[in-house]
């Protein structure tokens, strides 16, 4: 069955594939918390069994993110209703598990010796598509959905920090870390939730002394800025020029060709927000954000696909027709509803996403002799053909893990003080 999807629609060229066996992974910058919080890591993954697949890991923390931040987007569906106490206290808690398995998911690939290439990019996928869900309940969680402005910059402020991080690494070809970075700012996501469950989410409405603005609006300015400044330092690796051939990436390309993807759909969910007859960002923010939100959740496991394998990154994706969509209706006048056209546009943002994340790890499975939530490595196909081999050696070479000459991602860069 696996052979036929790969055959049916290769997502990633033999060049991209080859281009995966030479990537090495390179990071550097080590944040606030986190020597502190390696110390409960490295005791977190001691507890974790050894037959536990590293990309195990990091799934079923993605599980848990993404269905708290659903919950709450179930009880605020338009992120001006107040949720159930329990529900922000889920989403702090939720976060907080997604937080800690993504950190010693690189821990257990080395304590088990199986690490791989896909496990980077299955980091940065999860990571990725987290990054939508936490931006929206944080949103939910300060009930920005009566300042649609406020709900729109917030989150599409995390969404392009995010993607900036990968863009200075296709171009650099090393994953940078601040002072203040992801750890950081999940910390601050898991205050706000457990404040909103606490004190209610009118206690974001409070005004902060002295400024005269409320702590909603003061919080917002804080991550802003602080975001700002992360994009500005990835900038000045951008533009100061990449490892590739005369200052370029690393595949080669324009240190700017990653710019055109992200743009494209954040330009376009401006123009329809601002232009809808119906106002339909206002009325369905969280269906709007989440749309938009797997779109540049593929394009952005592209670029980490693209700086992987040292290729080049496209300008169009499938994943620009479901905004395509919303954008056509509204240029012919909304001939059809755009609360109907936002769901068919939700439904195939989705499925593209989930489609290319299935096949992209099913061709480097198969490409790598690996399962995917297995620790052992496949029987190999050299040896499947061979007759010389011997029932033993198969049996040995079976239980084998495989080990490449590379590591596991490591989200944060000080995990490799573990090595």
């Amino acid at each position: 069955m696996s052979r036929y999807f790969l055959e049916m629609a290769p997502m990633m060229s033999e060049a991209q594939l080859k281009g995966l066996d030479e990537h090495k992974y390179s990071a550097s910058g080590t944040s606030a918390v986190e020597p502190v919080m390696q110390v409960f890591w490295r005791w977190l993954v001691e507890k974790v069994p050894l037959w536990v697949a590293p990309n195990l890991i990091t799934l079923v923390g993605l599980i848990i993110n993404v269905v708290t931040s659903l919950l709450l987007m179930y009880y605020s569906p338009t992120a001006a209703e107040e949720a159930p106490v329990w529900v922000y206290m889920s989403c702090a808690v939720g976060l907080f598990l997604y937080q800690s398995l993504d950190a010693i998911d690189g821990k257990q690939a080395r304590r088990t010796g199986s690490s791989t290439p896909l496990g980077e990019l299955f980091d940065h996928g999860c990571d990725s598509i987290s990054t939508v869900f936490v931006g929206m309940a944080t949103c939910c969680a300060m009930t920005m959905g009566d300042n649609p402005d406020l709900m729109f910059i917030t989150f599409f402020n995390a969404v392009f920090v995010f993607y900036c991080a990968h863009w200075q690494t296709y171009v650099s070809g090393t994953l940078k870390f601040g002072f203040i970075n992801v750890t950081e700012a999940q910390l601050f996501i898991m205050t706000m939730h457990i404040v909103s469950a606490v004190f209610g989410t009118s206690v974001w409405f409070n005004k902060v002394p002295l400024v005269g603005l409320s702590m909603r609006v003061v919080a917002v300015i804080c991550s802003t800025s602080l975001s700002t400044w992360t994009v500005w330092g990835n900038f000045q690796t951008i533009l100061k020029g990449g490892a590739g051939k005369n200052g370029s990436t690393v595949a080669g390309t324009s240190v700017l060709s990653p710019g055109f993807p992200i743009l494209f759909p954040i330009v376009l969910a401006l123009m329809i927000y601002k232009k809808s007859s119906m106002d339909l960002f206002q009325n369905h923010p969280c269906l709007y954000l989440l749309m938009f939100g797997m779109a540049i959740g593929k394009i952005t496991n592209k670029l980490v696909i693209a700086h992987m394998t040292k290729s080049e990154m496209t300008m169009f994706d499938s994943s620009m027709i479901g905004p395509g969509l919303l954008f056509l209706d509204q240029y012919f006048n909304s001939f059809i509803n755009e609360y109907i056209v936002l769901w068919i546009s939700l439904i195939f943002v989705t499925f593209d996403l989930v489609q290319y994340c299935f096949l992209v790890c099913l061709q480097i499975c198969d490409h790598l002799d690996i399962y995917c939530f297995n620790i052992t490595s496949k029987p190999s196909k050299k040896g499947l053909n061979s007759g010389n081999m011997s029932k033993a050696t198969r049996g040995a070479e079976n239980l084998t893990v495989y080990s490449r000459p590379r590591t596991r991602s490591l989200t944060r860069a000080n995990r490799e003080q573990d090595r």
